[in-house]
């Protein structure tokens, strides 16, 4: 293996430290948000909402920093730092609930939000 071939460890090393990043953005963003559900008395609506923005959000950020990192193929880096964060929150969702939720619908759309939030991101980067 030549010196330019990137080794395949380096490149999961590198997509954790940027889910880490984004899980990083994901707990003070859901903090945030603790807060304003509690001192502004948000409906349910309005945290689905935000929740959604949050997800979108994170994975967006995970998919710049590793398009940045990557400086090739961005765009696909970014959808599978998106796909990861999806599969890291479905796990504890599951590990959690027992269940990945009452409809497929919700589940699959999360996943579309994750993986469009971390290609976007790759995209711009």
């Amino acid at each position: 293996m030549d010196k330019t071939t990137p080794k395949p460890s380096n490149s999961v090393i590198t997509i954790l430290k940027c889910l880490l990043c984004s899980y990083i953005i994901t707990g003070l963003a859901l903090l945030l948000l603790a807060l304003f559900v509690y001192k502004l008395d948000l409906d349910d609506g309005k945290v689905k909402v935000g929740i959604t923005i949050i997800y979108i959000l994170a994975s967006f950020v995970g998919g710049f920093i590793l398009g940045k990192l990557k400086k090739e193929n961005k765009f696909i880096w970014g959808a599978i730092c998106g796909a990861a964060y999806f599969a890291f929150l479905a796990l504890v969702s599951f590990a959690v609930n027992r269940s990945v939720g009452s409809d497929g619908i919700g589940f699959f759309t999360v996943l579309v939000m994750c993986v469009s939030g971390g290609t976007f991101g790759g995209m711009v980067s």
